[in-house]
């Protein structure tokens, strides 16, 4: 959906888009999400979800946090590119701007406490009417609403054009994040609330969606790996994610076409037809930034 919606306002200005080509420090963020999704890999085999697995998943996250935080990006965003609110709260006095900072986090955790049951309660009762399965229902429309602002931002800097790498990788950060820090909540919490160290076991059917989820992330980080998004790899990204959408049933063979895809990828690799660009850029930027504090 960036990928069209970026082609779209280009083909207004310039003609067809065939492609979104990341920047270079970009590379940070898709080597980051191979990382996350190495050792979900892991977790999906095993089949559980445990404390330890918490523990791994926040160190993967802090992690790329450091190395965001060591190798910052080429070019900085100026105050006159924010828009109103945010640029209203980055000019305002230092301890205005740490109070609204502040309260934006606590209004949002608040209405996050009070407003997860009845949401919950909400999809449970939409599912029923409809007369749609329970776990089908909260499994898509639960992250489409929840998300919602999320996916709002990306499509807002996608149609700009010139941002749209900024939006594809709104989204990559946005899987970091729920690859690791948001996954390894889940057991802390579950714990929390048995009042001992409990670990959370996959039954069949989470064990397939995770299967075929850890499938498309990889498809998808292999297709970034080159630095880029062309059509068709949007296309058949979209399509694949459709006909399972649309189809349940055929989940199984649409994860085997997922991987299918993957083996062409890595062949292309390996037959120098497609680069691993973001690996070699990142260690190049880790080179750079190592010799940079030898300088110093």
């Amino acid at each position: 959906m960036i990928y069209a919606t970026a082609a779209l306002f280009h083909s207004r200005r310039k003609g067809t888009l065939r492609n979104i080509t990341l920047a270079d420090e970009h590379c940070i963020e898709v080597v980051g999400l191979f990382a996350a999704m190495a050792y979900m890999i892991v977790v999906w085999w095993k089949a559980t979800l445990t404390l330890i697995d918490a523990g791994i998943l926040i160190a993967i996250y802090v992690a790329y946090l450091v190395v965001l935080r060591r190798m910052p990006p080429a070019e900085e965003e100026g105050i006159e590119d924010l828009e109103r609110i945010p640029r209203a709260i980055v000019t305002a006095p230092r301890g205005m701007r740490i109070t609204a900072i502040a309260g934006l986090f606590v209004i949002g955790g608040g209405l996050i406490y009070f407003m997860a049951s009845p949401f919950l309660a909400s999809l449970l009762g939409l599912a029923a009417a409809f007369g749609i399965p329970n776990f089908w229902f909260v499994q898509w429309v639960a992250p489409l609403v929840s998300e919602f602002p999320e996916k709002v931002s990306a499509f807002y800097w996608a149609r700009t054009v010139e941002r749209a790498p900024l939006a594809l990788m709104n989204m990559v950060s946005s899987n970091i994040n729920q690859w690791t820090l948001l996954a390894a909540m889940l057991p802390i919490v579950f714990s929390g609330s048995r009042g001992a160290p409990s670990t959370i076991p996959f039954d069949s059917l989470q064990e397939t969606e995770l299967l075929m989820t850890l499938a498309q992330g990889l498809l998808s980080a292999v297709f970034l790996m080159g630095m880029k998004l062309v059509w068709w790899e949007a296309a058949g990204l979209f399509v694949l994610w459709a006909v399972q959408f649309a189809i349940p049933d055929i989940r199984t063979h649409v994860t085997m076409a997922y991987f299918l895809w993957v083996a062409v990828e890595i062949l292309r690799l390996l037959s120098g037809q497609r680069r691993p660009r973001a690996f070699q850029l990142f260690g190049v930027m880790w080179v750079r930034h190592i010799r940079s504090r030898g300088i110093e």
